[in-house]
């Protein structure tokens, strides 16, 4: 990368290394919009930047997965950051929106910079890539400017970042994966408050494996922002009859005494996966702390299926990786992570079982779908850092 990042920017001062991971979210999927918990950990994927600052206000990119000419990085003045933009290159977007970020909170830029990126994490299948190069983008900054902005800072920052200018309204999790993670421990967060705790992952001989689909998501341009807007509805529907601020305030009992509020049966279900999910979360969080992988394994099964027939994510390919998981000893448990409509299962499987996974997941699943399985073993991670 120093020798490729001298080849496009030149070698005027050496530039300053930083690493992002991606995310898994073991459990709690889609609740944290609606205010609940989640429970995610860092990986060890992720990308990898080189940067430098410059005395000029202009900001240089440059994507060693996405950019082929390494003549030609892209460039613009820092004043002229306005909106998204269209084409080819829009994975920049989530840098320059950064950018416009940091300016729009007072920070001020006395110079620009030149930034290499390189990621191992795969395109589309929903580890988040675009929370870790956001991510990743406020470290290099607060580091090459000074800055001096705190781990929960950077998420929210890149949260608004990805709200705002690149347009979709994701939740904190994410970033706040990326952002806050601790080797060895799996993050426990109050997506309303944004209380937070670590727990320890101790797995033993059991490995975290991912499991791509290889149907990429693409959320912007999916029904994302309308399962948001159908819990909106639902939550203020009942609001009409119960003083809560977001859905996941709710116990599953109490969901179910003011279901009659909710007029649309649909957003009743999306309604129903948020608080039953949000349960499991905290649930899932304890058994892990007593060291009960099982009980883990069937929450994280429980989930799967709510989010199939609830909240509707799920894709025909994520449910096959799933029933076959199930289906295979030594497999803790088996669930959709990420946001959905393609994407990665993530599986808890004992370590002598992991080649058998592997080998009848991946050989079966291309049977039934046509389409080959990626799998990727992985521990969990520290946050967004210099290196």
């Amino acid at each position: 990368m120093k020798e490729i990042f001298a080849k496009i920017f030149g070698q005027s001062s050496q530039p300053e290394a930083f690493f992002s991971p991606g995310r898994v979210n073991l459990i709690g999927e889609h609740t944290d919009h609606e205010g609940g918990y989640v429970f995610p950990c860092a990986i060890d994927f992720g990308i990898t930047a080189l940067a430098r600052k410059i005395s000029d206000r202009i900001i240089r990119l440059h994507s060693l997965n996405f950019d082929k000419d390494y003549n030609a990085p892209f460039e613009i003045a820092i004043d002229e950051i306005n909106e998204k933009l269209t084409g080819s290159r829009t994975w920049v977007n989530y840098p320059l929106g950064i950018v416009s970020i940091l300016i729009k909170h007072g920070y001020k830029f006395d110079g620009g910079a030149e930034i290499l990126y390189s990621g191992n994490l795969p395109d589309g299948a929903g580890l988040s890539s675009s929370a870790a190069i956001e991510v990743l983008t406020v470290k290099i900054f607060s580091e090459l400017f000074g800055f001096n902005i705190d781990g929960v800072k950077a998420a929210l920052f890149s949260q608004q970042a990805e709200n705002e200018f690149v347009g979709m309204h994701c939740g904190i999790m994410d970033q706040f994966a990326v952002s806050m993670g601790k080797k060895n421990h799996a993050v426990l967060l109050n997506c309303s408050t944004l209380d937070y705790s670590y727990a320890p992952l101790e797995l033993g001989t059991c490995k975290i494996i991912i499991t791509n689909s290889n149907v990429p998501h693409s959320l912007v341009g999916s029904e994302y922002n309308l399962r948001r807007q159908q819990c909106e509805q639902a939550l203020a529907d009942i609001q009409k009859a119960k003083e809560i601020s977001c859905l996941c305030d709710l116990s599953m009992n109490e969901l179910d005494e003011y279901s009659s509020c909710v007029k649309d049966p649909v957003n009743l279900r999306r309604a129903r996966h948020a608080v039953s999910e949000n349960a499991r979360a905290l649930r899932a969080s304890e058994a892990l702390k007593a060291g009960d992988l099982n009980m883990f394994g069937r929450l994280m099964n429980a989930s799967h299926v709510s989010l199939r027939d609830d909240y509707q994510v799920t894709v025909p390919e994520l449910d096959v990786l799933a029933s076959l998981a199930w289906e295979i000893p030594g497999v803790i448990g088996s669930r959709m992570t990420g946001g959905g409509f393609g994407g990665c299962t993530v599986s808890i499987v004992e370590g002598e079982a992991v080649k058998s996974f592997i080998d009848k997941v991946g050989a079966e699943y291309e049977k039934q779908t046509g389409r080959k399985a990626s799998f990727y073993e992985t521990g969990s991670n520290d946050g967004a850092r210099r290196i």
